[in-house]
């Protein structure tokens, strides 16, 4: 399905470049010779505006005196019982000869050609 897919945009692409005549669209431009291009207005400028008024000043808030916080209580501590000791564990010793994994049979389709 994606392979018609991208089959026909590429057909269809190899359609449209293949209809168009090079040639004569070059020759078109080289004898039409180069367009005149339009001049920019001029950009009037802008008035100066007029100067901001000062910003009004912010009244300063009277002081107020803010009762201190109530002390927080400590908690008790509780003991905790030691946790028993655990036995450390040992791990037995690899064995010396580790069998080899079996071999993978190759597929003809998916290995490279032989070299000659």
């Amino acid at each position: 399905m994606a392979f018609s897919k991208s089959f026909t945009l590429v057909l269809s692409i190899a359609i449209l470049f293949s209809s168009i005549n090079v040639s004569s669209g070059a020759r078109h431009l080289l004898q039409a010779g180069l367009p005149t291009i339009p001049t920019i207005p001029n950009i009037p400028t802008l008035p100066k505006p007029a100067p901001l008024p000062p910003l009004p000043t912010i009244p300063t808030l009277p002081k107020v005196a803010v009762p201190p916080l109530p002390a927080i209580p400590t908690l008790p501590q509780p003991t905790l019982p030691t946790q028993p000791s655990l036995p450390k564990v040992t791990l037995p010793p690899l064995p010396s000869g580790i069998p080899s994994l079996p071999k993978i049979p190759s597929l003809p389709f998916l290995s490279p050609p032989p070299s000659k």
